[in-house]
């Protein structure tokens, strides 16, 4: 029921994280979200309400995959054969919780043992992947994921496909969704290969404002009390967010990047010495994505600069010889730069 979903518009502060979600939704090619911070800061609760801003997605026919009848280039192979029945139907955008017991044939998806046991026909059992196709991924504590369900994220996010070879049955499906993970780093690293993967990290704090803690604490009491009528004094709120979104989606390709905010992005990259170029296109898209909510024309240094901390402060080689933090580090750069 849509008034299960705690408004989006009703979180109290964590202004880094929404934002950074909002930019995701703009433009998922972004790629994932990494919320690092203390437990009962409102990680779930912010994906969840944000999906709930989002216009539903149209789906092809009895599709188990979620595939989108617009873009036939990227359909499953069901769908290219003209095997889905059914009309196109609206679906919302799905979140899907990965827990950390999964296993991988929750997770990929395996034999229907059901079938195969009443009728002796092997068919697929979609799994996790493919639920989320389209939507999110939110996986809590990600930093203490089992290294084959790393390994299995690392391929798909890496392909968007899904490839399951087990137990006689071979199946590809398109699996693309936004990866948001959240943790305690004290708690254990992230593996440096999908800790890559992320487009853009924030860090989430309690609040220490006696009065902001108190409106936390009144506004989900009030949710829980009377969900339906909490969500309708938000809803006009949350119909201000959800029409910035979609005008910043139709107004996303417009967004001029000019050289000069593309070489500023890069030497910034290269002051910092971030080793690949997915830091640049994060940076790029991130900054374009910024531009388009805001409703800008063209991004500038200045709006590489503000989107730098979240876009490459997880991307950062740890230095023996300087103390300094991430954000530090790149605010330095940034000031260097703009000096010269």
């Amino acid at each position: 029921m849509a008034s299960a979903t705690y408004p989006f518009s009703a979180i109290v502060g964590q202004d880094g994280m929404k934002h950074a979600l909002m930019l995701a939704a703009v433009d998922p090619t972004i790629g994932g979200i990494l919320v690092f911070g203390d437990r009962g800061t409102g990680k779930s609760t912010a994906v969840r309400g944000l999906a709930r801003l989002l216009p539903p997605m149209a789906v092809a026919g009895d599709c188990r995959f979620n595939c989108d009848p617009a873009a036939p280039a990227k359909l499953c192979p069901a769908c290219r054969a003209g095997k889905s029945a059914g009309r196109p139907r609206k679906v919302p955008v799905p979140v899907v919780d990965l827990p950390l017991s999964a296993t991988e044939d929750r997770v990929a998806g395996a034999l229907d043992l059901e079938k195969a046991l009443a009728h002796g026909e092997k068919a697929f059992e979609p799994g996790l992947l493919a639920a989320a196709h389209r939507g999110f991924l939110y996986i809590d504590e990600v930093n203490l994921l089992e290294d084959h369900l790393v390994d299995l994220l690392l391929d798909v996010a890496a392909s968007g496909v899904n490839v399951v070879e087990r137990d006689g049955l071979s199946i590809r499906h398109p699996a693309r969704f936004v990866l948001v993970g959240s943790g305690n780093p004290e708690e254990g690293e992230l593996r440096p290969q999908l800790l890559d993967r992320f487009g853009l990290s924030v860090e989430v704090k309690s609040p220490t404002d006696v009065a902001q803690r108190i409106e936390v604490v009144k506004r989900r009491d009030r949710f829980d009390r009377d969900p339906e009528g909490f969500a309708a004094q938000w809803e006009r709120a949350d119909s201000r967010l959800r029409s910035r979104i979609s005008a910043a989606r139709r107004r996303l390709d417009s967004i001029e990047t000019p050289d000069e905010a593309m070489e500023f992005a890069s030497r910034l990259c290269l002051a910092l010495g971030v080793d690949g170029l997915r830091g640049e296109l994060t940076l790029l898209r991130a900054a374009r994505a910024a531009a388009a909510l805001d409703g800008r024309e063209r991004v500038d240094a200045a709006a590489i600069a503000a989107i730098a901390p979240p876009a490459l402060r997880h991307r950062l080689r740890r230095d023996p010889l300087d103390e300094a933090g991430s954000t530090v580090r790149i605010d330095r750069a940034i000031a260097e730069l703009a000096a010269r």
